[in-house]
């Protein structure tokens, strides 16, 4: 099914727009029943034009300016960061390649409103380290980050601070499991930028503890 917010920012602004647009219907309807109906009428007919515009003629891939030096995988993955077949397919894509992991902090909503992310950013840095360590291990050259909550946020901050990369791989849960694929991230991460994507599905739960 496709997803129709790009971002956690695109699905919070059109919350928030909701509840606004319930709040004029509500005070509409208090003054005057056909008041209310009107403006009803209008915010819909408003919300059909915007929701026609925006799936429109998509904008061009944005262009990512390469910087010189060796080929770059920028790998971007949270609670699979861990998962053997993210670390296959990297031993197979990266042996002669920097690898910059970028593990986004997710966070529950009530912490985030509370503006308490400080759980979140140490669990990812844990998986992170984790990671890191198994990669050089397997004698691969990678560092990483904490990224940003929103996957593609994480992915242009990164590819900002790397100057460009040669390849993004994206790791989710399988179908069903993801909340990534259930928002169309892969498929928007490739739309936004003009890199290769690769898609890497790691099933934890078939894998042994460690």
């Amino acid at each position: 099914m496709e997803n129709p917010f790009r971002s956690e920012a695109a699905a919070f602004r059109f919350l928030l727009s909701t509840i606004g647009a319930f709040a004029l219907i509500v005070v509409g309807s208090w003054i005057n029943t056909w008041l209310g109906l009107a403006v009803a009428i209008v915010l819909s007919a408003a919300a059909a034009w915007l929701y026609i515009r925006q799936r429109g003629e998509r904008p061009p891939p944005q262009h990512v300016v390469r910087a010189p030096g060796r080929r770059r995988v920028l790998v971007v993955a949270n609670e699979t960061v861990e998962g053997e077949e993210l670390l296959a397919e990297l031993r197979r894509r990266a042996q002669d390649a920097e690898v910059f992991v970028v593990c986004p902090a997710l966070n529950t909503k009530l912490r985030h409103w509370a503006s308490d992310e400080d759980p979140a950013r140490l669990a990812a840095q844990a998986r992170l380290d984790r990671s890191l360590a198994r990669l050089e291990a397997a004698g691969l050259d990678a560092r990483g980050e904490i990224g940003d909550a929103d996957p593609l946020q994480a992915v242009e901050d990164a590819l900002r601070v790397l100057g460009g990369a040669d390849e993004v791989v994206l790791s989710t849960h399988p179908e069903g499991r993801s909340h990534w694929l259930e928002r169309g991230v892969v498929e928007s991460v490739r739309e936004r930028f003009d890199l290769p994507v690769t898609h890497v599905v790691v099933d934890l739960e078939s894998q042994p503890a460690p």
